[in-house]
């Protein structure tokens, strides 16, 4: 089922597995921006962060670009949203899972935003 109203990005730089499994890193529909699950993947396989938060850090990285992309946030906003984080408290799910399709690959994570409204 396709939506005319929704666009499709690859990811910046895509990562190995969109072409191969079929999948788009950030969709935009209906005033949304949804940013697909995100690992600290290179396009080239290689796996940013030998630890959680090393990995967490470059994939806060990755969405913050994704979503500037797609007009949500820019730099400034990204630094600020960092420095203040913490007591913003966003939504946030965590769950435990055996593993990801790399094993090293610790964390992954997927974003939605609201798009600004058009000028």
């Amino acid at each position: 089922m396709s939506d005319d109203r929704a666009q499709r990005l690859p990811g910046d730089p895509p990562s190995p597995y969109e072409v191969a499994y079929g999948f788009s890193r950030v969709v935009t529909a209906g005033g949304l921006v949804l940013v697909g699950g995100t690992t600290s993947i290179t396009g080239d396989g290689f796996v940013i962060g030998e630890s959680p938060y090393d990995q967490t850090v470059e994939i806060l990285r990755k969405v913050l670009h994704e979503l500037s992309r797609a007009g949500v946030v820019a730099d400034e906003v990204g630094r600020a949203h960092g420095e203040v984080f913490g007591s913003i408290r966003p939504l946030m799910t965590m769950i435990e899972i055996s593993g990801l399709i790399d094993p090293r690959m610790l964390v992954e994570i997927e974003a939605v935003a609201l798009a600004p409204p058009p000028r």
